[in-house]
């Protein structure tokens, strides 16, 4: 019945967006299409997104948890065809390390779940105690189905159970790592058919729970960018942004004022860094002239962001995999001067706590690079989550430790724990059920350059 029901919402939301609509559609006018879906937090301020059928008026009402007390309200957002009915609703002021439950009134109805809708904001933990201890699920490939659109023959995408298996981690924040939806031939270069397909990927009905109580941030990769491979000469590369900036609430897009989707965030003892591997790409195959992945400006303000970080664990977050010596496919080693930058960058500047984490190759692995006279470096990989998985010859896991390749659906969990003189990162992967394929631990005297 929850699945009819979507489908129902989500077709009223095509016919509305078309100037049609009938008493049936009408009457569910007044109903969400998807989310709600909790975004960035920050210590004094958080965001929760929603999509709406039809135009209308959203506000969110939200309290701390637990405590009989009365509930605050947004400023209410009113969604459109103009911004893909999508609001974005600002909970401020807030407390650090505290949980809110909130609840979405639509046009003046509220909405009702049936599973938790919340929110937390990061600890004040700074010269008090030890930094918290947190949850971070990650995954990559979210492909759902939509037969009249998809290639003729077997279904690419499934076992949508796997977004219930994350949610039953109960993951703090959910890194989305690229390729959250496989936009199609149809929707490449038309705005309609790009909103369409973030439309109808974020209205899976299997993907609300987790949405709705996890801290969400995401980055792109090639099908949530363009067609497979695009780069920086896709023509509608402004309108995918547009649409990643409208259902995504990271905290910022870009850097230096200019477009992408660039940005930093931190929680407890960890920074982020969300790289934006499409927008400024050289074509991979193209022979002359400068080849970069990120271009010259990302690199540098990632550089100068990983000097200027207090954080024991820095995680940069990337679509495809950075340490892989394979030139196959998308890897960074076809673009070796680049690379070589922010390798040496991160051992010139002596740069404690980097580990990298990517998706895109739909298989699972973790990848070290060891390194003379300093620490290794490592890669968690891990995909698909819904598209299906390819497996790979050994040629092309150049650096990946075998008993962590997994060729088949799955998903990681990275936990953070231990005093601050004992900090710890905790990598897993699962696959579509919740079950462990692996578990590597890592201490963060493990991860220390030499003092110069």
């Amino acid at each position: 019945m929850k699945k009819r029901i979507n489908i129902v919402i989500f077709t009223t939301f095509l016919i509305v967006a078309a100037g049609h609509i009938t008493a049936q559609e009408k009457k569910n006018a007044d109903r969400l299409a998807a989310g709600p879906m909790s975004c960035y937090a920050e210590m004094r301020e958080a965001m929760v997104w929603v999509q709406s059928v039809a135009p209308a008026n959203v506000v969110m009402h939200y309290r701390e948890r637990g405590r009989a007390v009365e509930w605050t309200e947004t400023s209410v957002v009113r969604t459109s065809a103009e911004n893909g009915f999508t609001a974005k609703l600002t909970a401020e002021p807030l407390e650090p390390g505290r949980h809110y439950e909130y609840k979405i009134v639509l046009n003046g109805k509220e909405q009702k779940f049936d599973y938790p809708t919340e929110f937390q904001t990061p600890k004040l933990w700074q010269w008090r105690e030890d930094p918290p201890e947190f949850k971070v699920a990650a995954g990559s490939c979210l492909y759902v189905n939509e037969t009249q659109y998809d290639r003729p023959g077997k279904s690419y995408g499934g076992g949508y159970e796997i977004l219930t298996a994350i949610a039953a981690k109960k993951p703090d924040i959910m890194l989305w790592l690229g390729d959250n939806a496989y936009l199609r031939e149809v929707d490449w270069y038309s705005r309609s058919g790009i909103l369409h397909r973030y439309s109808h990927t974020r209205a899976l009905p299997e993907l609300q729970p987790l949405l709705a109580s996890t801290q969400n941030y995401a980055i792109w990769d090639d099908h949530d960018f363009g067609p497979n491979d695009a780069d920086r000469g896709f023509r509608a590369k402004d309108l995918t942004l547009e649409a990643f900036r409208l259902f995504w609430g990271n905290p910022s897009y870009g850097i230096n004022g200019k477009p992408g989707i660039t940005t930093t965030f931190e929680w407890g003892d960890v920074q982020f860094f969300l790289l934006d591997n499409r927008y400024y790409r050289t074509p991979n195959n193209r022979k002359t002239g400068e080849r970069r992945m990120f271009g010259k400006e990302q690199i540098e303000w990632l550089t100068d962001n990983l000097v200027s970080s207090k954080a024991t664990f820095k995680i940069i977050v990337t679509g495809g995999q950075i340490l892989n010596t394979a030139t196959k496919y998308e890897t960074f080693a076809r673009f070796p001067e680049e690379r070589g930058d922010l390798l040496e960058a991160i051992r010139r500047e002596n740069i404690n706590g980097v580990i990298f984490v990517s998706g895109d190759i739909h298989s699972g692995e973790l990848a070290v690079l060891q390194r003379d006279g300093t620490y290794p470096l490592y890669e968690l990989t891990t995909s698909p989550l819904t598209s299906a998985a390819s497996p790979r010859p050994d040629s092309l896991r150049s650096l990946a430790l075998k008993e962590t390749i997994v060729e088949d659906r799955n998903f990681a969990v990275i936990e953070f724990k231990g005093d601050k003189n004992n900090r710890t990162i905790i990598m897993r992967t699962y696959d579509k059920d919740g079950r462990e394929w692996w578990n590597k631990t890592i201490h963060a005297n493990e991860l220390q350059a030499p003092v110069k």
